[in-house]
């Protein structure tokens, strides 16, 4: 980026900024207000895809200090791509690290839920495999097969009650979180995510089939962090998100 181009990005970001030098309209004259306009349009653009991504936050801190908040992230972390539904990626990040909000603490992981649930709504489409696909293979091939999971899958640990602050934020009337740590996966089976609260070891084995384990090694992995793990409970909340997109066996796994 050329010096002016620079200037003239960290004015369009800065409110406070001086309109840069050299800039003029279509008739020869002064940018000066149009700057200000364009400058006001670009900052309120990206502040409602902040307000349209990050609800939950918005409903937490409330909308005065949201956009107080987004005014200053904005010009911390600029569009790194034209597309404005991937803008604050950066933003959980971003909240951890907010000195007058570290009291909320648990902040950076309910934007993190809601970071995931827009990267899932976007992901790419992958037909899911029928239940009947499992139930053929005998045990000793279902024990030794692989499961690709959907692209849309997410799966978030947190040590905060996560699902339940961004439920109660979110949703009239829902109850107020308990203290607890929540893992959480996002399916899509139809057209929006849904979240879903994981039971225990569930993430364990969910991150262990994306990193190419079968069955056996997976559920093994759940049942080092929770002996109680059930692998019928979390196949079956697999199937009902749609979120098994091929069943690999042993000799596939071998070519």
């Amino acid at each position: 980026m050329s010096p002016t181009q620079t200037l003239f990005h960290d004015a369009l970001l800065d409110g406070n900024a001086p309109v840069p030098d050299g800039l003029s309209d279509g008739q020869g004259r002064a940018a000066g207000r149009r700057f200000d306009v364009y400058r006001n349009n670009v900052a309120v653009s990206l502040t409602e895809a902040l307000e349209v991504g990050f609800p939950a936050i918005r409903s937490l801190i409330g909308p005065e200090n949201f956009k107080k908040i987004s005014g200053l992230f904005l010009r911390q972390k600029p569009p790194s791509t034209p597309m404005i539904m991937q803008y604050g990626t950066e933003f959980p990040a971003f909240l951890e690290q907010f000195a007058p909000l570290l009291h909320l603490r648990y902040l950076g992981d309910v934007a993190r839920l809601e970071q995931a649930q827009r990267e899932a709504y976007h992901a790419a489409d992958r037909a899911p495999v029928e239940a009947g696909e499992i139930e053929r293979l005998s045990p000793d091939l279902m024990a030794q097969a692989r499961l690709e999971l959907a692209p849309a899958l997410r799966v978030l640990r947190s040590p905060w009650p996560v699902h339940g602050i961004w439920r109660y934020a979110c949703q009239d009337g829902a109850p107020k979180p308990a203290a607890v740590a929540e893992d959480v996966v996002i399916t899509r089976p139809e057209f929006d995510p849904v979240i879903k609260v994981l039971p225990p070891g569930g993430a364990v084995f969910l991150n262990a089939l994306r990193d190419a384990h079968n069955l056996t090694e997976a559920a093994e992995a759940a049942l080092g962090e929770a002996p109680g793990f059930d692998l019928a409970e979390i196949l079956g909340l697999l199937l009902a998100g749609q979120a098994i997109t091929a069943v690999i066996s042993p000799k596939e796994q071998s070519t």
